[in-house]
């Protein structure tokens, strides 16, 4: 299925990538995570719930591809990748111009409707 030249597995990975960005957790994570390459085990030691909560925080985010993980000794490394903020801001740059290309073709419509009754030659006369 294509929706405004958009495919349907664009449209998933952009449902992905905000459902992952939608939970304050998963941001702060992702956070934490830009300003250094940090373990599974060392990230949850920063927040108050289980390891294996933020393992599935972890999960939604690198599913997202919002980051990767690799494996170095018996740890995790959670590193981010920089491509996926750029695809966030793609996906928000392109609502905003449909939207904006929306209220252009209002503003459009509206003007059409005003300018006939300004040069109404009707007008003015009794």
């Amino acid at each position: 299925m294509v929706v405004d030249g958009v495919s349907e597995v664009a449209e998933e990975c952009v449902d992905r990538l905000f459902h992952a960005l939608s939970d304050t957790t998963r941001r702060d994570i992702l956070r934490r995570c830009v300003r250094d390459d940090l373990s599974v085990s060392r990230l949850a030691e920063a927040y108050p719930m289980s390891f294996a909560a933020v393992q599935k925080h972890v999960a939604v985010l690198e599913r997202a591809g919002l980051v990767v993980k690799q494996r170095r000794g018996r740890e995790q490394i959670v590193r981010t990748d920089p491509d996926a903020v750029g695809r966030a801001r793609q996906a928000l740059d392109e609502l905003e111009a449909a939207w904006c290309g929306r209220v252009e073709r209002m503003s459009h419509l509206l003007a059409q409707d005003v300018e006939p009754d300004a040069h109404d030659p009707t007008e003015g006369q009794i």
